[in-house]
């Protein structure tokens, strides 16, 4: 694989942090700014609608920016982004340098897998892409507990300074390895991507990502408060239980797309939902034992993230039949689903926490995860439908 490709895993890995690392530092930050916690939670809605919003649109604006300078210009937005948040002196401040930088993570997304294709030969596209993904997945196992370990220990502002020195480091090394001539993709304008969201049955893959990730995220956005409240975990030994939570989410990835080559995606998202329900309505009855907690978010990072292999899968699947002028527009637009219920799990589970109490959003995640199975069995039921034989009408006979 060329270096180049490691620059962008690079830039991957940083934007990862950024994202999930806040999910440890929520007690912190709401202390140290004197906001409460449901406030705090805030910051991960904003950040994920940062992304939901940027991916499609600024996408489309951006479609004729040449590549490269394209994505050095995204990578100083993040490094800027994050130096706001360093700088941040109070939350107003620090909610508007979590959209910024929101906006740059979704149209890296967007543009990174047509830059590692290109850098590549055809037949190694998807292993390039998977390399550069990869940094995701890193930076739940590494990034986030090493980031929430600085913020326990040096104050939450030093985590967004050091992603920052990261978004500097993956910049320079885009800007030295990444070849200048890249031909961009045609571009998506705005009115592609409301096309694709006139189809009902690409609505409904939406439907199910929003609900499946809106649901697991009512809860892992409070999972640090929950660990210190409820478990009595020391705030020191949150960064511990993250790093958990990421070697699970990665094998959790593996088993996932294993399963869902094996079944099919549909079959292998009712069995991630199945269990990703019964695991939250388990962590309302685990979390004040240590042990017992502890196993819970192991099986919790297992299937949590098990669904995104799936989901992509049978959004292209429908996409081809339903958009097939469209389908990298439909894959991105999957994309935004994620973040928007990333973005409305965070803010209704501070709704929750504020009116019902911390304990009250795993078992209220479960239900809306059920949601998601419920779609995921619809979606099931339409497409053995549509490829039952269509029966012959007899003709009704016609006298003269």
């Amino acid at each position: 694989m060329p270096l180049a490709l490691w620059a962008l895993t690079l830039s991957a890995f940083a934007i990862g942090t950024t994202e999930f690392v806040i999910v440890g530092l929520i007690p912190t930050i709401a202390a140290s700014l004197g906001v409460s916690v449901p406030s705090a939670g805030l910051l991960v809605s904003l950040y994920a609608l940062g992304v939901a919003i940027g991916a499609p649109v600024l996408t489309a604006l951006t479609g004729r920016v040449p590549r490269k300078p394209l994505l050095l210009g995204l990578m100083a937005l993040f490094t800027l982004g994050n130096l706001v948040a360093f700088m941040a002196p109070n939350y107003a401040a620090l909610m508007a340098a979590r959209v910024l930088t929101g906006l740059a993570h979704g149209v890296f997304f967007s543009i990174g897998s047509t830059i590692a294709t290109s850098l590549v030969a055809k037949e190694k596209a998807a292993s390039a892409i998977a390399l550069m993904f990869t940094g995701l997945t890193v930076a739940l196992v590494t990034g986030v507990p090493l980031g929430t370990f600085i913020g326990q220990h040096f104050g939450w502002q030093a985590t967004f300074l050091a992603v920052s020195l990261l978004g500097v480091a993956a910049m320079i090394g885009s800007w030295i390895l990444v070849p200048g001539n890249i031909a961009g993709s045609k571009p998506s304008g705005l009115l592609t991507q409301l096309a694709v969201l006139k189809k009902p049955r690409l609505l409904l893959v939406y439907a199910i990502t929003t609900l499946g990730y809106g649901g697991s995220f009512i809860a892992f956005t409070y999972l640090a408060p929950i660990l210190q409240e409820v478990s009595g975990f020391a705030a020191s030994s949150v960064g511990l239980v993250m790093l958990v939570y990421g070697v699970s989410v990665a094998a959790g990835n593996i088993w996932g797309g294993r399963l869902a080559d094996r079944m099919g995606p549909l079959p292998a998202l009712q069995r991630v939902f199945a269990l990703l329900a019964l695991v939250l309505l388990a962590l309302g009855f685990t979390a004040p034992d240590k042990a017992l907690v502890l196993a819970t978010v192991l099986a919790w990072g297992a299937v949590a993230f098990g669904n995104v292999p799936g989901l992509q899968v049978y959004v292209v699947q429908r996409a081809g039949r339903d958009a097939p002028h469209a389908v990298d527009v439909a894959s991105g637009l999957n994309i935004a689903a994620f973040n928007v219920g990333i973005a409305l799990g965070a803010w209704g589970g501070g709704i929750i926490v504020a009116k019902l109490g911390l304990m009250a959003t795993p078992w209220i995640g479960a239900l809306i995860v059920l949601g998601a199975l419920a779609l995921t069995t619809l979606a099931r039921w339409q497409d053995r439908r549509d490829a039952a034989p269509v029966q012959a009408t007899p003709r009704t006979a016609v006298t003269h």
